[in-house]
């Protein structure tokens, strides 16, 4: 080995070091100083506005629920904040570092472009001889980046204040949750994640912390799906390849501005989907099936990926197979359930699920997607377009979508493309469905990575940042409209050009998957992206 290369060697390594350091310093300080504007907030919030589920009980004038009045959802006025709180929690905060994010996202977007050119376009190879401690830094650098900016930005003002709420009631009498907890429109599987926050935020050390434990669950779901990436690239790509879609998901924008700065837990829920999908490409039935149903004990939304895992039912032939999954899928419900059902009725969750989907029966909530495009974002799912009503057109665009996935399944004849029709399924029913939320696309970015790992078309990695892009800004521009109070985004430009991304997207994606799994046509990587040959070291 050359000195020049043991140069570049140390230098690397010395560097990784210090970000590593700088990190853990920031994060300390960020936490010493860290003043939480929500440990004043009532827990009782739920008692403070409208029940989520009491939406369906508005009355004709859209603002009166049991005869008492709350702000109208569709008024800007909604939330209104005043004296700069929401709910008690200060919101100025995410004002004074928008402008940063926004830096930090073009910066990120032209980092993935020079990467992608050097990786990808030009197969430049860097043999890294400690690659396990560099994933590792890497993966420590993204939790406890992500620890400091939790504590900048207290996050989604009502979701944030919701959880609080739960988490405390949950610690306080967790098999008696949803009996006291009027406003609960979540299945069990978080409830338990909540019940552990709150008993930890109930040591008198830690309460300052509340809002930090809130986003903590998301924040290490962001951190375990990484390596996740990392793990599954490693099997079939080179170490430069598998490190930089592995960085590029630790450091996504799209990703942390839900976990870490929202407060929302859909990382969470994408962890559970991406294992489950897992395990159904290993074949291992019975553990997907698990975690499938956890996955949709925890979010109504896990149905959407549901498909996927009859698909392969299917594919394999096998009765047994059924059984294993049934078997597998009720045995995780009872665990799950069961403890919550001594003080409530046998079909308490069933009324349950019944509750949470009718909650938002509007033709787009937020969701920049075809319904939003048309201008009906927060119009009644009810009225009509052309012949049908729009959540008519909705389940026509959800069985189309559903049967494309399946033809895809059925063409490519392998487990190994589960990712491939949840991505399908995920993607095309955002776009196209009714009652979505800003959000619902978030499990897209995980899923079109690893889409790529195992199908290795070098578009799958343009499409993954084209997703990020519009998970980014759906999701940055209702957290930022929320903060001024604005609870229904107005028709304007930047709803106009991220709902035609989104369509334009999702075709691309089809004809993407049309070309691998019907025309044999990839467009792979080059041979040496696939292997690890070394060329010089700098680790």
């Amino acid at each position: 080995m050359s000195i020049k290369i043991m140069h570049k060697r140390q230098i690397f390594k010395v560097s990784m070091l210090l970000i590593l350091g700088l990190s853990v310093f920031i994060c300390i300080y960020a936490l010493l100083n860290y003043n939480d504007s929500t440990v004043s907030t009532p827990n009782n919030i739920e008692h403070r506005m409208p029940p989520i589920n009491a939406r369906n009980q508005i009355s004709g004038d859209g603002n009166q629920i049991h005869g008492k009045r709350f702000p109208d959802v569709n008024s800007p006025q909604h939330m209104a904040p005043q004296n700069g709180r929401i709910f008690g929690m200060n919101i100025s905060s995410g004002f004074k570092y928008a402008p940063l994010l926004t830096t930090y996202s073009i910066i990120f977007l032209f980092l993935f472009i020079a990467a992608y050119y050097l990786f990808i376009y030009k197969s430049k190879k860097i043999n890294f001889d400690n690659e396990k401690m560099l994933i590792l830094i890497l993966l420590c650098i993204g939790l406890l980046l992500r620890i400091s900016l939790a504590t900048l930005v207290e996050g989604h003002p009502v979701d944030i204040n919701i959880f609080r709420s739960w988490a405390t009631s949950a610690a306080n009498n967790l098999f008696k949750f949803y009996s006291n907890t009027m406003s609960s429109d979540y299945p069990p599987l978080y409830i338990y994640v909540l019940f552990l926050v709150g008993k930890i935020a109930s040591i008198p050390a830690l309460s300052h912390y509340y809002t930090i434990l809130l986003k903590l669950p998301s924040i290490a779901a962001d951190i375990a799906t990484s390596y996740l990436i990392y793990k599954l690239a490693r099997r079939y790509l080179s170490q430069e390849i598998s490190i930089f879609i592995s960085a590029f998901y630790i450091f996504n924008p799209a990703v942390f501005i839900n976990s870490t700065i929202w407060g929302q837990v859909d990382s969470f829920f994408t962890f559970f989907v991406v294992s489950s999908l897992f395990f159904l490409s290993e074949e291992k039935i019975m553990l997907s099936s698990a975690l499938f149903t956890a996955a949709v004990l925890m979010k109504p939304q896990g149905i959407i990926f549901l498909p996927v895992l009859f698909f392969e039912l299917i594919r394999e032939k096998s009765f047994m197979s059924f059984i294993k999954a049934a078997a597998s899928a009720l045995i995780t419900s009872a665990v799950i359930i069961l403890p919550f059902t001594s003080s409530k009725d046998v079909l308490w969750i069933f009324k349950l699920f019944s509750s949470t989907v009718s909650e938002y029966p509007y033709a787009s909530v937020n969701a920049f997607n075809f319904f939003s495009l048309l201008g009906a974002n927060y119009l009644k799912d009810n009225s009509i377009l052309f012949v049908f009503s729009y959540h008519i057109w909705g389940i026509i665009f959800i069985a189309i979508i559903t049967a494309f996935s399946w033809f895809i399944y059925i063409k490519a004849n392998s487990s190994l493309y589960a990712f491939a029709a949840a991505l399908i399924q995920i993607a095309g029913v955002f776009t196209f469905s009714t009652g979505m939320h800003e959000r619902y696309l978030f499990p897209a970015a995980a899923l079109t990575i690893i889409t790529f790992i195992y199908l290795r078309d070098k578009r799958l990695l343009l499409l993954f940042c084209g997703f990020s892009a519009a998970i980014y800004i759906n999701t940055y521009y209702v957290l930022f409209e929320t903060f001024k109070g604005i609870n229904s985004v107005i028709y304007d430009p930047v709803l106009i050009l991220t709902s035609l991304l989104n369509i334009l997207l999702f075709v691309y994606l089809t004809k993407i998957l049309f070309d691998i799994a019907v025309k044999k046509r990839t467009y792979t990587l080059n041979v040496s992206n696939l292997q690890s040959h070394k060329v010089h070291t700098i680790i």
